[in-house]
């Protein structure tokens, strides 16, 4: 049943990401201490540029687990590479508990301030309050993308330029 759940959020996160256009970036969250034992850093995405720490009122919903993180990162990802254009990010998950969301631009200057990075953040944020899984378990005008994040079990989403910034939020 969770695998149906993270396969709907997904699925409606999949179909309209690519499509979404620029949206208001949502409020900054408190600064975050760096993440000097971050083993991806260096291989995936340069150090952090910024950092931040998400505090969701949401609860990790009971049996969210590795198999459901990794379904619905590759059904979204999935979305991006069948897109009828070409998609600028890749998306896909990291991590022992498949609990680090990375996001990494593929196009030079596509994220190339922190504005752009959290533009993306804010429509992915848009696509998930039009979810039915996100709207039966959140006040879907209230509640973020790193609210569904949490939900999930997720514990961090970078996302960076593939070159010289990166952002990292660490929700909690």
């Amino acid at each position: 049943m969770m695998k149906t759940f993270a396969a709907a959020a997904a699925v409606a996160l999949m179909v309209a990401l690519p499509a979404l256009a620029q949206q208001k970036p949502a409020a900054p969250a408190k600064p975050a201490a760096a993440a000097s034992d971050d083993k991806y850093i260096g291989y995936y995405y340069p150090k952090p540029n910024s950092t931040e720490v998400y505090e969701s009122t949401m609860q990790t919903i009971a049996g969210a687990d590795r198999p459901q993180r990794v379904q619905f990162v590759t059904v979204v990802s999935q979305g991006t590479i069948q897109s009828s254009y070409r998609v600028p990010y890749a998306v896909f998950v990291k991590g022992e508990k498949a609990d680090k969301l990375i996001v990494v631009g593929l196009a030079p200057n596509e994220f190339g301030t922190i504005y752009r990075m959290r533009a993306l953040l804010a429509n992915m944020t848009t696509m998930s309050r039009l979810s039915p899984f996100f709207q039966e378990r959140t006040v879907a005008e209230d509640a973020t993308f790193f609210d569904l994040l949490k939900l999930l079990g997720f514990t961090s989403v970078t996302i960076t330029d593939g070159d010289k910034l990166t952002h990292q939020v660490t929700i909690k």
